[in-house]
Formats: structure tokens, C-alpha cells, sequence
């Protein structure tokens, strides 16, 4: 039986509904081996962020040779990266040991507001970082922020998702989450030459903590998986829908979405 195995790099949440408990939870369901590389412990729960810990450049890039080096990824997702410092780090090792399959979710603002990402780190990684990305995956303030544009119709989305495959990524994937439209919320995918668009039903519930991290986790199993983009992007779409309809109403604040709801829901009917 082949192993298939994915590495994240990102944040730990304390809470355990996004960063890299998200990502190694996604991983588990989607029956991909999950490795980690931590960037910074948070004090965190549903209600927000109480604290962020930053680890060193050089504890990163340890953790990063140490697997790369024994436990060859078959792909990476980044998250919550922290500082510019970081994104150099990460930067290095990719190139240094030949790391394919790089899917970038640009953390930049938890749920609760807590800025996760500095102006300088912001810049870092439109430069460094994308240019060596398989996949980009920004909710529309991110892409905002990464792009320089005010994102407020699916045109200015398009233009969007261009402008960051000019920065070299090869795919990139804006979520609609934060703009429903007629009861629906757009998730959109431009491979370089067309734009895909998947809507599901808009759900009113507050419990979408780590949605992000969980679509970007569940893209990063399928890739390493050997999927290609159109039906990782399927399979990312499905898990989220289904872990934000099913989601687990713990906590007083934003609570976390249900990672294990996408294997009840499908069931084996569709291919993950």
C-alpha cells in the first residue's frame, strides 16, 4: 500500500480548530500520513487569540530538514507563517532540498481579528514564497491585501487570481466566504487559462473557526495524493461544506468546523 505524506508548516491552535491540529485532523481523514514544522505556539480558543509565541527561524528550519531529509513530503501546505524572517527560512529549504507540491494558505487575520501576519511578511511572501507555490488559497481579504486590489464583484475576483498566478503561482484558488451571494457562497479556481467556479448553499453559523486551513489541509491530502487540481479543488470544496453544515457548536465564541462529518456524508462515493 503506498504512503502518501503531507507536511504542514503553520501555527498550533491551542483550541485545536485550526493550524496545524486542523491540518493534521484533515490530513487523518483524508488517509494522508501528516507531518508537522511549527512556526509558533498560540493561546487561543473559540473566542480569539490570547497569545502568539513565536519558535525561531532556525528551530523552523530544522524541523523542515528533519523531514525532508528522512520523510520526503509528497506535498506542503503553509499557514500561519509569522514573520518575514520565517518565509525566508521556508524559502531556503524548499529550494535547498528540491521540495515539490507547495500550497500557500496566507494566514494573515484569525477569526477573532488577532493579526497573524506582519506588513513586512506580507511582502516576503508575494516575493519568495509564491513564485515557488503549486497552489495559492486566499479568502478575498487576503487576495485584497496580496494584489493591491478592492475585490467586490467575481470580475474583480478573476482579475485577482490572474494577477497572483503573474507572481508565479501555478494555481490559485480565491474563497468566497466572506461575499455570499444569492444564498450561495463562490468558491473560484483559475489554472492559467480558465476560471472554475463551485458554489455551495451559504450556512448562517458562527462555528467556522479553521475553515481556511481546513480547505487549504484537505487540497494539500489530495495533491499528495497524485489528484490533479480540478478534482483536489472538488474534494477540498466537499470536505469544508460539509464540516461547516455539520459543524461543532463547542465553545462561546466561533466555534470549530467537523472534520470527521466528510467521510459520514459521502461515504466512499466520492473519489478521495
Amino acid at each position: 500500500m503506498s504512503i502518501f505524506k503531507a507536511l504542514t508548516i503553520a501555527g498550533s491552535d491551542s483550541g485545536g480548530g485550526a493550524g496545524i491540529q486542523a491540518d493534521l485532523k484533515t490530513f487523518q481523514e483524508l488517509e494522508v500520513f501528516g507531518m508537522t514544522a511549527l512556526t509558533a505556539i498560540t493561546a487561543q480558543n473559540t473566542t480569539g487569540v490570547h497569545g502568539v509565541y513565536p519558535l525561531s527561524p532556525e528551530t523552523l528550519g530544522k524541523q523542515i530538514e528533519a523531514v525532508a531529509e528522512d520523510l520526503r513530503p509528497d506535498a506542503i501546505k503553509t499557514g500561519m507563517l509569522w514573520s518575514a524572517e520565517m518565509i525566508e527560512v521556508i524559502a531556503e529549504k524548499i529550494a535547498a532540498y528540491d521540495l515539490e507540491n507547495v500550497i500557500v494558505d496566507p494566514v494573515m487575520i484569525a477569526k477573532g481579528g488577532a493579526s497573524l501576519l506582519n506588513d513586512e511578511a506580507v511582502e516576503k511572501l508575494t516575493r519568495r514564497l509564491l513564485p515557488l507555490a503549486y497552489a495559492v488559497t486566499p479568502n478575498i481579504p487576503e487576495a485584497e491585501v496580496l494584489t493591491g486590489r478592492s475585490l467586490k464583484t467575481m470580475d474583480d475576483r478573476k482579475k485577482a487570481a490572474q494577477d497572483l498566478c503573474e507572481m508565479g503561482v501555478r494555481y490559485s484558488i480565491i474563497k468566497g466566504g466572506h461575499q455570499p451571494e444569492n444564498e450561495k457562497v463562490t468558491d473560484l479556481l483559475f489554472d492559467g487559462e480558465t476560471f472554475i467556479e463551485i458554489s455551495n448553499p451559504y450556512i448562517e453559523t458562527k462555528n467556522t473557526h479553521g475553515t481556511g486551513c481546513t480547505f487549504a489541509a484537505a487540497l494539500t491530502a489530495q495533491t499528495a495524493k497524485g489528484n490533479g487540481i480540478h478534482e483536489a479543488f472538488q474534494v477540498a470544496e466537499a470536505f469544508v461544506h460539509e464540516a461547516v453544515a455539520h459543524s461543532l457548536d463547542i465553545g462561546a465564541g466561533h466555534g470549530p468546523t467537523n472534520h470527521f462529518a466528510f467521510k459520514k456524508s459521502f461515504k466512499g462515493s466520492l473519489r478521495v
